[in-house]
């Protein structure tokens, strides 16, 4: 009895190893895409009536970096994607308009008046804007941002394919 399990086992002995081989080439392809799509580049779907008109309101399909912010290479007029500090479990995507060191005067409230406010962006900080300003939740409302909730840098609309290129 034990000489047919022998014979049984040496059978599948190669299959298994073949099967195992293969998920361990499926589970290294797996981690190198999500190694790649979290810290390298990654598509990503906005949508909102923030960056009108640079984004569309229904959505747009951008294609993002993950590592500019982390060498110090976002600069005014860079639109990033940020963490967003109300809510940690969203993404915003917003024009950086000031740096660090950088003094800015925006209006209060464009809806109300004319009343303007100066603020100086603090070391370690950018000021985000929405290219819509009368329906952005930006800088204006929460002030300036940690340079370390900065998640990626847009580069370019991949769809609607009418409007692939540059975010500028």
């Amino acid at each position: 009895m034990s000489m047919r399990l022998m014979s049984f086992l040496k059978q599948w002995r190669g299959t298994a190893k073949e099967a195992f081989e293969n998920v361990s080439i499926v589970a290294k392809f797996l981690c190198l895409l999500h190694v790649t799509d979290r810290y390298i580049i990654s598509t990503t779907h906005v949508h909102g009536p923030s960056m009108l008109p640079t984004l569309n309101l229904t959505g747009d399909v951008i294609l993002a970096e993950h590592l500019s912010h982390r060498f110090g290479k976002i600069g005014l007029g860079d639109v990033v994607l940020v963490r967003s500090p109300r809510d940690p479990n969203r993404m915003v995507t917003k024009r950086i308009l000031g740096l660090e060191g950088d003094r800015l005067t925006f209006s209060a409230d464009p809806l109300v008046g004319d009343a303007s406010v100066s603020v100086m962006v603090p070391k370690g900080h950018v000021w985000i804007q929405g290219d819509n300003l009368y329906a952005s939740t930006d800088s204006r409302h929460f002030g300036p941002i940690p340079y370390s909730l900065i998640e990626g840098k847009a580069l370019l609309r991949v769809w609607p394919p009418e409007y692939f290129g540059s975010l500028r």
